[in-house]
């Protein structure tokens, strides 16, 4: 039974893998690349879940940026594009929460007009929603490891001093900071090195 149940969770890592690769490797390499780096993010979390939670952290880490397809991207608000693209080919209803809602969608989504369409799913306030909002503000656009005070800077310079989404990433700051260290915190609660490359 043990075998079987954990059999369907590769199942699940094997599956937002590929769907993963297919959509965003030939268009988009370089965000193909911050995902991949993404998930190897959330991997040095594994330890602080189960592992059922384990697996959904990190489908969830490889699929966070799959609305930015060409072919998925219907709104151009990535979470909501992915987070529907995910329902439509049925994926459980928490993994498309954590895409809807990673790094603090809700703020970005305001400024766009788009607050209703992330309430279809919850954003579930949770040490696996932390998580994932840690590995994807500390891993940079090329997948390597960075420190979220450097991701955030980032993203204000590649966007420009007057885009949308430094505005917003300038609101969420203190929400993705504050993720970020708790965390961190479990993370050198449990002695795991998270500033390992």
């Amino acid at each position: 039974m043990v075998v079987a149940s954990y059999a369907v969770r590769v199942e699940l890592l094997e599956w937002a893998q590929r769907t993963s690769e297919e959509h965003l490797s030939g268009s988009l390499p370089r965000r193909w690349a911050h995902v991949q780096g993404v998930g190897r993010r959330a991997q040095q979390a594994w330890a602080l879940f189960s592992g059922e939670e384990r697996e959904i952290l990190s489908a969830a880490a490889v699929l966070h940026d799959v609305g930015y397809a060409p072919d998925l991207a219907t709104t151009g608000f990535h979470p909501l594009d992915g987070a529907r693209f995910l329902a439509s080919v049925g994926a459980s209803a928490r993994l498309c929460g954590l895409v809807a809602h990673h790094s603090c969608a809700y703020r970005e989504a305001e400024l766009r007009g788009l607050t209703a369409g992330l309430t279809t799913w919850t954003d579930e306030v949770t040490p696996l929603r932390d998580a994932l909002w840690w590995a994807d503000m500390s891993t940079t656009p090329d997948g390597q490891v960075t420190n979220v005070c450097d991701r955030i800077e980032e993203i204000q310079k590649r966007y420009g001093p007057e885009d949308l989404v430094t505005l917003f990433i300038r609101q969420a700051k203190p929400e993705l900071l504050a993720a970020v260290e708790r965390t961190e915190e479990r993370l050198r609660t449990a002695g795991i090195d998270y500033t390992a490359k």
